[in-house]
């Protein structure tokens, strides 16, 4: 069995890292940050050009682990583009009716989010309405179009809004590159995507998106701590040597590096197993993806906090600093780890499936 990505993959990662690299240096991403306003549209136009915007969507000729290359990217480069948003809902643009999958894929630039929040209510007149408030959506003033659950008669379903300006909130957060809003809706016209027999199985493939992605995502967040705090190690000097020659600075990045490995196996892995669940239905059970997702959430996160630290401290005085840019990553490292889940709650279900394994 071959475990390595494909030559396209190693193609695609190479592309996404030289256009991040140029399109977002440090400098940038302060601005965007500080300005609490990560609109990039430039960026986002550039991946929707070049067809990496919808890649496992029926028209976009991929997979999730087509996917899965970007996000480890958009992590390590901090970008402040809703791609984490868009590519959680891939499912839906699949299993949406020919109708409604045309309002969704009308234009490849025009972003996605996803708000999953309980107590959304759907009603029908001439058409569907929905009433309710979304809370801690992601990206959300920066997507164009979000994809609302909300309780019908016969049950969950999901629904197509293209939101007003005046009711979306955003709100200030640790991580600035990230917007996170609340979406009030009153009586709000929205489109069926996927009646409640649907939607049903589809929530469960969102939330592996989820956690597979953010952990993806922290995996690239964690490198780059790596690079930073090596990269500085080398060339530092102190009392005459290169401080990488120091015990507690030289083993204090082989401890991040043995962790980042570790996570990057895992959020592989967990990647491999949704786009497995996705294109191959059957192949794989229900509990093994789920096992792998909460997995690679819980350790990818957990490592992105700790690389920041770590290279924050081996960085010294100049780690803590506001124009470094190693405060950044730790934030989005500490958004990821609540995001869609504690650390703790994913390792109950890996244990919880362990444990009822055993007996």
């Amino acid at each position: 069995m071959d475990f390595a990505f494909s030559a396209d993959q190693d193609e695609l990662r190479a592309s996404a890292r030289r256009l991040l690299a140029e399109r977002l240096p440090a400098e940038r991403i302060h601005a965007l940050a500080d300005a609490h306003d990560p609109r990039n549209e430039a960026v986002w136009r550039e991946f929707a050009e070049l067809g990496w915007v919808g890649l496992s969507t029926p028209d976009g000729g991929g997979t999730f682990l087509d996917e899965a290359v970007l996000l480890e990217e958009a992590g390590a480069a901090l970008l402040p583009s809703p791609l984490l948003s868009s590519v959680i809902c891939g499912p839906v643009f699949s299993a949406a009716t020919t109708d409604t999958a045309t309002d969704l894929t009308a234009d490849p630039s025009t972003t996605t989010t996803f708000a999953g929040a309980a107590g959304t209510v759907a009603t029908r007149a001439d058409g569907w309405s929905l009433s309710g408030d979304q809370s801690e959506v992601v990206d959300l003033g920066v997507a164009g179009q979000v994809i609302v659950l909300a309780t019908t008669p016969a049950g969950p379903a999901l629904f197509l809004v293209i939101p007003e300006s005046r009711a979306v909130t955003v709100h200030r957060t640790t991580d600035g590159t990230r917007r996170i809003g609340t979406l009030t809706l009153e009586q709000t016209a929205a489109t069926l995507l996927a009646a409640p027999a649907t939607t049903a199985g589809l929530l469960p493939a969102l939330r592996r998106r989820a956690e597979a992605g953010v952990a993806l995502e922290s995996v690239g967040v964690a490198q780059r701590m790596l690079d930073v705090a090596a990269d500085h190690a080398k060339q530092r000097e102190q009392f005459g040597r290169v401080i990488g020659t120091y015990q507690g600075i030289s083993h204090r990045i082989a401890d991040i590096y043995v962790r980042v490995e570790l996570a990057r196996s895992l959020a592989y892995r967990a990647a491999w197993c949704v786009a497995t669940s996705e294109t191959e239905p059957g192949a794989l059970s229900d509990q093994e993806v789920d096992v792998a997702c909460a997995s690679a959430k819980a350790a990818a996160t957990e490592t992105a906090v700790f690389a920041a630290e770590a290279a924050i401290q081996v960085l010294g005085g100049i780690g803590m600093t506001w124009e470094h840019v190693a405060h950044r990553y730790y934030k989005r490292a500490l958004a990821n780890e609540v995001y869609a889940g504690s650390p703790a709650q994913h390792r109950a279900t890996v244990a919880t499936a362990l444990l009822g394994a055993v007996r």
